[in-house]
């Protein structure tokens, strides 16, 4: 137990480390950047405390936020994430989530990666409509919405790939 807390602490202040010095000074093309620090709140274990959960998720976007001076966006967006995460986890792993019996090292590619791209997507979209706040930039906030998430997911994928752990 003291082990996997220090663990999900050691990720908690990785992702916010990286994303505050290295990931957010990317500006590919002028408006796609990655946000790498949704990585903890995926890959936040099923069976804990869901209240624990959603604080350190707002607790996560807020930190984000005072780094970023978007005052408040990365902390709503992380908290939805995290309230309909249980049903994405359904939707995306079925039975073997149901059965509380979910490992994210034991899942096949294509669960993870559906996984991924329906958080990260649903993440996105709610950070750039409030950073817009206008509904007649829809197209922009949906431009946005793509391609940072398609980034985003590729940079997802290839980090919890590269820091898996293999098992048999």
């Amino acid at each position: 137990m003291n082990n996997l807390l220090s663990i999900h602490t050691l990720r908690f202040l990785l992702l916010i480390v990286f994303q505050v010095l290295l990931f957010n000074h990317i500006d590919f093309l002028g408006y796609v950047n990655p946000y790498i620090y949704i990585l903890f709140i995926a890959l936040y274990p099923v069976k804990n405390n869901r209240m624990l959960f959603l604080f350190l998720s707002f607790l996560l976007g807020l930190i984000i936020d005072f780094f970023m001076d978007s005052g408040g966006i990365n902390a709503t967006a992380s908290l939805i994430i995290a309230f309909i995460r249980p049903a994405v986890l359904k939707f995306s792993f079925g039975a073997v989530y149901e059965h509380n019996v979910l490992k994210f090292n034991n899942t096949n590619f294509i669960q993870k990666l559906a996984y991924f791209s329906i958080l990260i997507v649903i993440h996105h979209f709610f950070y750039f409509l409030m950073e817009f706040f206008n509904i007649s930039k829809i197209i922009l906030i949906l431009k946005n919405t793509l391609l940072s998430s398609i980034f985003t997911i590729l940079l997802s994928i290839l980090i919890t790939t590269i820091f898996s752990k293999k098992s048999k």
